[in-house]
C-alpha cells in the first residue's frame, strides 16, 4: 500500500477523535528549528463536515487488537486497515509543514499488537521529529492505557499536548460495550500524567532549563450518547476529572452510529446536546459553578432550548435582579450575558463613576439577556415580574431544532475530499 492511501485511510479514521483547539502553549520559533507554538492557536483549516483542523491529524494506525462495540476500528470491523512506520508518520509532518498545509501535529492510535508496542511506535515518530529534524512546532499525541510507564513519559518529553481518552462514562458502560478494557487501565496513566506534570513543575522552580514534560496539560474526551447516562453524571464526572487529574479540557464527541448492535442506539444523540455540555463545561472551568448547581436530581438533562447559564438564572431567579454597580465580580459571573471579560470591566470601570445601561452596552454586556437579571443605580431596564414562566418565554430558543446537524462547507462527495490539500497522489513524495 503507498502513503497516499494510508494517509487517505488514517487521516479520515482520525476524524471521531475530538480534540481540535488551541494548543495552550507558547514556544517562540528559534535558529536551525523547525516550526513555532502558539499559545492562542495555531493555523485552522476546515473539513467538508464543518470540523475545524488546526493539525496534521492521523492515526498512527487503525488496526486494533480491541473490540468496542461503538468503535469503527474494532477489531471485528470491516474496514479497509493501514499502518504507518514512525519515519512515514514524521517525514509526513515535516512535508506537510514545509508545504504549509499545517503547523502542528495530532497523533492518535488504535492498538496494534499490545499496548507496549504501539506506544513505543508512537514515542519513535516523535523522537525523529523532535530530534532528526528538530521541529519545534505544536504535537498532541495519545498516551495508550496498558503501556509501559516509561514509554508515557519518555513520550511526555516530547509532547507538548497528550491525552487518555476515557470514552464511556461509567464503569457499566465499560464493561457493556468494551469489556476488554478497564476504568482502572484508563485512570492508570492519567495519574501517572498528573504526576509527571507536578513534578516538573517544581523542578522548574529550581532550574529554569529543566526538561517540560507535557507544558499544554492532558486532556480527554466522552463520547455522548452512546450509553444511557445523564447530562448529570456526564458533567459530574468532568468536574471529577478537573479536580483529581488537573486535565486541561475535556472534550464531547456526540454518538456517531458508525456500528450496528443490540447495544448500541440506532440514531445519533441531537448535536446541540453536545453544545450544551461544552457550555456546561465552560461553567465549571471559568465560572465558578458546581456540577450540582447546573443540574440537579429533578432535572438531570441540560435543556436543550436554553444554555445552562440562563437555565440556572431562571432557577434561582430569588436571586436576581443584582445591582450591577455592588455587585462582586463572581457575582456578575453568574448573570447571563455577562462574561469574565466583561465583568473585569465592570468592576474597573464603576471606579471611574456609576454605570447605566448605556454603558454596559458600549462595554459589550449581552443585554439582550442580562437586561432580565440587572439593575443601574437601583432601576431594571424595563419593569416586569420575576417570574419563572416569563422569563422561560423571553429566553428559549425555540427556533432551534433538536436535531439540528453541522451543514457540509462543498457540495462534492467527501470521497473526493480526503485529501484536497494534497490534489495528488505525487504531492506527498518524500523527494520534495
Amino acid at each position: 500500500m503507498d502513503l497516499y492511501e494510508k494517509l487517505k485511510i488514517l487521516s479520515d479514521s482520525a476524524k471521531y477523535d475530538v480534540a481540535c483547539t488551541s494548543s495552550g502553549v507558547s514556544r517562540a520559533g528559534k535558529r536551525g528549528a523547525l516550526g513555532s507554538a502558539a499559545q492562542g492557536g495555531i493555523c485552522h483549516s476546515f473539513a467538508a463536515d464543518g470540523r475545524c483542523i488546526s493539525l496534521l491529524k492521523i492515526l498512527l494506525t487503525n488496526i486494533c487488537v480491541f473490540d468496542c462495540k461503538y468503535c469503527i476500528n474494532r477489531r471485528s470491523s470491516d474496514v479497509p486497515r493501514a499502518c504507518f512506520t514512525p519515519r512515514e508518520v514524521a517525514d509526513l509532518t515535516i512535508n506537510f509543514y514545509r508545504r504549509n498545509y499545517i503547523e502542528g501535529l495530532f497523533l492518535s492510535s488504535a492498538v496494534i499488537k499490545s499496548p507496549d508496542h504501539t506506544m513505543e511506535m508512537i514515542y519513535e515518530a516523535l523522537f525523529i521529529v523532535r530530534n532528526e529534524y528538530n521541529f519545534n512546532g505544536y504535537i498532541h499525541v495519545k498516551a495508550i492505557p496498558g503501556a509501559d510507564p516509561e514509554n508515557i513519559r519518555r513520550a511526555g518529553y516530547l509532547a507538548d499536548r497528550m491525552s487518555v481518552n476515557i470514552e464511556l462514562p461509567s464503569s457499566e458502560s465499560l464493561l457493556r460495550l468494551a469489556p476488554e478494557k478497564s476504568r482502572e487501565s484508563i485512570l492508570k496513566p492519567m495519574t501517572q500524567l498528573k504526576n509527571e506534570i507536578k513534578k516538573t513543575k517544581d523542578e522548574l522552580v529550581v532550574f529554569r532549563n529543566a526538561p517540560k514534560f507535557v507544558p499544554a496539560g492532558q486532556a480527554t474526551q466522552l463520547i455522548v450518547g452512546a450509553t444511557p447516562e445523564t447530562d448529570k453524571k456526564i458533567v459530574a464526572l468532568a468536574e471529577g476529572l478537573y479536580k483529581n487529574y488537573s486535565l486541561r479540557r475535556v472534550f464531547y464527541s456526540a454518538y456517531i452510529p458508525v456500528q450496528t448492535g443490540g447495544s448500541l442506539p440506532s440514531a445519533r444523540p441531537p448535536l446541540l446536546r453536545e453544545h450544551r455540555l461544552y457550555q456546561a463545561d465552560w461553567l465549571l472551568r471559568f465560572y465558578g459553578f458546581t456540577s450540582g448547581e447546573i443540574l440537579s436530581d429533578k432535572n438531570q438533562n441540560l435543556n436543550l432550548n436554553m444554555d445552562p447559564k440562563c437555565k440556572w438564572a431562571i432557577d434561582n431567579v430569588h436571586l436576581f435582579p443584582i445591582e450591577v454597580n455592588k455587585a462582586d465580580y463572581m457575582t456578575l459571573l453568574r448573570v447571563p450575558g455577562i462574561g469574565q471579560r466583561s465583568a473585569s470591566r465592570i468592576v474597573e470601570a464603576r471606579k471611574a463613576g456609576k454605570l447605566d445601561f448605556d454603558n454596559l452596552k458600549k462595554m459589550g454586556i449581552v443585554l439582550k439577556r442580562a437586561k432580565y437579571f440587572i439593575t443601574c443605580g437601583g432601576k431594571m431596564m424595563f419593569k416586569m415580574e420575576m417570574k419563572q414562566e416569563l422569563l422561560e418565554m423571553k429566553l428559549s430558543e425555540n427556533k432551534i431544532n433538536e436535531n439540528c446537524e453541522q451543514l457540509n462547507l462543498f457540495e462534492k462527495p467527501e470521497d473526493e475530499l480526503a485529501l484536497p490539500m494534497l490534489g495528488r497522489p505525487e504531492a506527498v513524495s518524500m523527494n520534495a
